[in-house]
Parts: C-alpha cells; structure tokens; sequence
C-alpha cells in the first residue's frame, strides 16, 4: 500500500496535479463565488509558466545533479550497485527489453566492470503488477550486462525492492551474505543520487556515488547565461521543462518523506 499511496498522492502536489485542482476549485467557485474564481485559476497559471519554464527547471535539476559530482577517477570497490528504473520489460510488441530514459545506468554500471572497477555486480529492482508487470527489472538489467560482455557468475541480483529504500535494505543483505564490507560504487541516475546515497549510508553501506543520467550539463548553464536564444526559449512554457520539474520535485519530495520515515 506504501508503494502505491507513494506513486498517488504526490501527483497532486506536482505542478499539473496542483494546477489541476487549483481549476477545479475554479469552476466551483464560479458557481457559487463568482468573484473568487480568479485566485485560483491565477495561481494555476502562475504554477505551470513557472513549473514549465527552462530557468527554473534547469535550477532544480542542478541542484541535485551536482551534488556529488565526482572530483577524481572513481576508485577500485568490492561491488558495484545499479538500481532498477532504467528498463522496460520485454513486452509484446517489444522484441526485447529496451532501456528507458534512466537506461545509463545499466550501462555505466556494465562499463565500470568491464573498467575492472569491481568484480561484482548487484543489480536491484523488482517490478509491480499493477505497472505493467514483467520480470524483475534485475533480470532485466542482467540481460544487457550480459550482452555489454559481463558474465553471468559476477551478477547478483535483488529482484524485489520497489522503491530506494528496499534497494538498500536488501542490497545490505546481499553484501552481508558475500562478507563484503569494504566499498561500493553506486550507480544511479545524478538526479537520484542524494536520496540514494544518504539511504545507503543510513543502512551502514560504504557506498561511493557513480552518477550517470545526467540532465545538466556545463555547456547548458552556460548557454542559459550567454545566449539570448536559449534565454527567450527558457522564459517560454514547455512540457519537457514540466517534465523535468515534476522530477525534481519528486526527490525533493522524497527526501522529505524518507526522513520523516527514519529512512535517511
């Protein structure tokens, strides 16, 4: 129930869920408040120019993406963790699994093994009937990693968690069930890695960030700042900006309802 009120609920506080009520209450208010019918449809109109612009969805993107920029080449670790949600099950009329725009991370977790960074890879991530089932997204991603050249007898796989936290809490199960206490890598996308990674710590991992799906980039900010096409386009409404907002807030989201739980 937790899985599902947590994929519900925050829809109404992302900026289409939000301005949608706001224009419910709007018609209400027609009916009965003529007058105050304008509040609200202002406020909606405020929440998605601004939840819809470039300027403010590249801010909040950012501040999360570089907040754990890697300052050097990512050290030698004992595992090398990728969580699940970069996926898509292979589905009829799909002809075989396909990554989904967080699919990086597969990649990059493949790639650091093949860089010899470690000699393990857990793959976590499970799927939930109701969105579409499938089998587990860690079978999903062993998959790929197979076919990037990664063998089958250094995966390991958590096929259950759905969400961040039961990422950790069985990952912390499979490292005890290996002996492994020294550090990992953790693979996930920049935008997920805060959350992440306090999660992980909290649950006694050694686990250094790997971020991949990154969204930001030097050269947009610096594009954002010095031309003045990029500039007009920022200021104008655009569902991909909408998109990127609602993700952001999503973990901002999530942070907030992690630590209310104990789970950072």
């Amino acid at each position: 129930m937790f899985v599902f009120l947590s994929k519900l609920l925050p829809l109404f506080i992302y900026p289409l869920g939000l301005s949608c009520l706001l224009m419910m209450a709007a018609l209400i208010t027609l009916w009965k408040r003529p007058k105050w019918a304008a509040a609200p449809i202002a406020a909606a109109l405020i929440i998605l120019l601004l939840g819809s612009s470039g300027w403010v969805s590249k801010s909040l993107v950012r501040s999360l993406e570089w907040q754990n920029l890697p300052t050097a080449e990512l050290p030698q670790a004992e595992a090398i963790i990728v969580l699940g949600g970069g996926v898509k099950a292979a589905l009829p009329p799909r002809p075989w699994v396909e990554l989904a725009e967080a699919g990086d991370r597969i990649i990059y977790g493949s790639r650091l093994y093949r860089q010899g960074k470690a000699s393990l890879l857990i793959l976590s991530g499970g799927r939930v009937d109701w969105k579409g089932g499938g089998a587990p997204e860690s079978a999903d991603m062993a998959e790929i990693a197979q076919t990037m050249g990664v063998p089958a007898s250094a995966i390991l796989q958590d096929p259950e968690s759905h969400n961040t936290y039961q990422n950790a809490v069985n990952v912390r199960k499979i490292l005890d069930g290996k002996g492994i206490k020294g550090p990992v890598l953790l693979v996930t996308s920049a935008m997920h890695m805060t959350r992440s990674l306090l999660i992980f710590k909290r649950q006694g991992i050694a686990a250094i960030p790997a971020p991949t799906d990154f969204q930001i980039t030097q050269q947009d900010i610096a594009a954002s700042q010095s031309n003045w096409q990029a500039v007009a386009l920022d200021l104008l409404p655009d569902t991909y900006q909408l998109n990127q907002s609602t993700k952001a807030l999503k973990e901002y989201i999530g942070l907030i309802v992690y630590r209310l739980r104990g789970w950072l």
